[in-house]
């Protein structure tokens, strides 16, 4: 198979890693440096303190120079405030029929990709590894418990072949019907403990030590429950998480109880990291998934007649931040600055 992957990050890098390695044909599209150290060495990935890597594809600095050829597949793994600019460049292959598989976290990539594209065949992925990049070229994988979530996003579509190609790469690989229940299952899992650490500058850890930001996060997630359910949607199982029962204890159980249950299974679940939304802000990018998470739940609420305060107030102080409306000094190390919302 032919794959051209838009969004030579972490994510995209791992995924095209593992397709390449099994004899698929690989491009990337990606920024100078790291198409210049793919072209040198190769794409590495580091597994458990070992570099394999794997030379048999290519790197491209724009999806114009490919555009023309033939592709199986297009893979998109930006962020999802960028799904929109990288569905315009494959635009010539999507016209061709060429299937557009949207892989990120968040919810809204595939409908922004849509509207760009419009009658093109869209399908949906989530992935529960983590992963990391070290240098252009070369990605660290810091959880092997997750894997690829594949569901299709209309009426007629089949990802049960692409399954079985995902899973031949190595991946654990589950198929779902419904993309939306698939991707607010994952935006379950993405909010915790995701903007508030942005916002205070802590360690998630840091976050569940303290008793009344692990409420925040509780209060948070229960809110996004209430919007997916009044969706008509029910959390799904994940490759590596039983989301499922997840939101049941975050939702039912007391916060002593769970609050050890997440310093383990969360903190270790990202493989120690810092969280995405901080990752973007201490970079200063000017743009953030929070948009897409916790604002997600607020459109979704509001649309549907119900509040979200704490996810509310978590995305406007985040995205005030974001767009240097508000120090960040306000807020670093601050807890009680925060805590004035729930």
């Amino acid at each position: 198979m032919r794959v051209l992957i838009v969004g030579a990050g972490a994510i995209g890098s791992l995924v095209g890693h593992g397709l390449a390695r099994v004899g698929h044909e690989v491009t990337f599209v990606g920024r100078q440096p790291y198409v210049a150290a793919v072209r040198a060495r190769g794409l590495g990935l580091e597994d458990g303190g070992r570099i394999i890597r794997a030379t048999n594809l290519r790197a491209v600095t724009s999806a114009l120079e490919v555009a023309d050829e033939p592709f199986d597949l297009a893979l998109l793994t930006v962020k999802a405030y960028d799904a929109a600019e990288a569905a315009a460049q494959i635009e010539p292959l999507a016209r061709r029929g060429v299937p557009v598989l949207v892989l990120q976290n968040g919810v809204g990539g595939e409908e922004a990709v849509a509207e760009v594209l419009g009658e093109a065949t869209i399908l949906s992925a989530v992935i529960t590894l983590s992963v990391e990049v070290v240098e252009p070229g070369l990605v660290r994988l810091a959880t092997t418990r997750g894997g690829i979530g594949l569901a299709p996003t209309a009426p007629g579509q089949s990802v049960a072949e692409l399954g079985e190609v995902f899973r031949d790469a190595g991946f654990r690989t589950s198929v779902y019907r419904d993309y939306r229940a698939m991707k607010w299952a994952k935006l379950l899992l993405n909010i915790i403990a995701n903007a508030s650490p942005a916002i205070l500058d802590l360690f998630p850890d840091e976050v569940f030590a303290d008793s009344r930001l692990f409420a925040l996060e509780q209060a948070a997630f229960r809110e996004a429950v209430a919007v997916m359910r009044a969706l008509g949607l029910r959390p799904v199982s994940l490759p590596g998480y039983p989301v499922p029962l997840f939101a049941w204890a975050v939702c039912s159980l007391p916060a002593w109880l769970l609050r050890p249950v997440f310093r383990r299974v969360v903190v270790s679940g990202r493989g120690g990291k810092m969280p995405s939304l901080q990752m973007d802000l201490s970079r200063g990018k000017g743009k953030s998934e929070v948009e897409y998470l916790n604002g997600a739940v607020v459109r979704y609420a509001q649309e549907l007649g119900l509040d979200a305060p704490v996810n509310r107030a978590l995305h406007a102080v985040l995205m005030g931040i974001v767009k240097g409306e508000i120090p960040w000094e306000e807020y670093r190390g601050l807890p009680e600055r925060l805590l004035v919302f729930r």
